[in-house]
């Protein structure tokens, strides 16, 4: 995977994990002047969920999940693809809009800083608070030999 791979793959899950609101309040004034053409205008969908028993076992269907996405081009010829789970329009049209501006040179470094780093943090803030939350009930179990066989 190339690094520009990677990075994109970072900030579109970065995008897609966010909480609507708060995506759409930071990325509001980096994006008021840009214009986007719909591609695919925001539809909501199923998706197949598929897991692995044990997580290495063989492939099963889990079930469908609600999915919506977005698909927008911007005047600076970059397409951009929006995918969250659930059924939030304005998340995923904000996440192609972003998607498309990251890919321009010009916005890049200005929306990393100003959107996806803040999103990041709180991400990571919300990890380490369930973390700290999970572990405070974890149980210890063991067992105790008695010496008689």
């Amino acid at each position: 995977m190339t690094p520009d791979i990677a990075r994109r793959r970072h900030w579109m899950s970065v995008l897609a994990q966010a909480p609507t609101d708060t995506l759409l309040q930071l990325s509001e004034p980096a994006i008021a002047d840009a214009e986007f053409e719909l591609i695919r205008a925001p539809e909501i969908g199923l998706v197949q969920v598929r897991a692995r028993a044990g997580g290495t076992g063989a492939a099963f269907n889990l079930g469908d999940m609600t999915l919506t996405r977005c698909v927008v081009r911007s005047h600076f010829g970059t397409t951009g693809h929006g995918q969250v789970a659930g059924r939030s329009k304005p998340h995923a049209l904000r996440a192609a809009q972003l998607d498309a501006l990251l890919q321009t040179p010009q916005f890049d470094a200005h929306l990393h800083q100003r959107v996806i780093e803040p999103l990041e943090r709180q991400r990571q803030r919300a990890r380490h608070t369930e973390q700290r939350d999970v572990e405070t009930t974890r149980v210890d179990f063991f067992t105790l030999v008695r010496g008689e066989d």
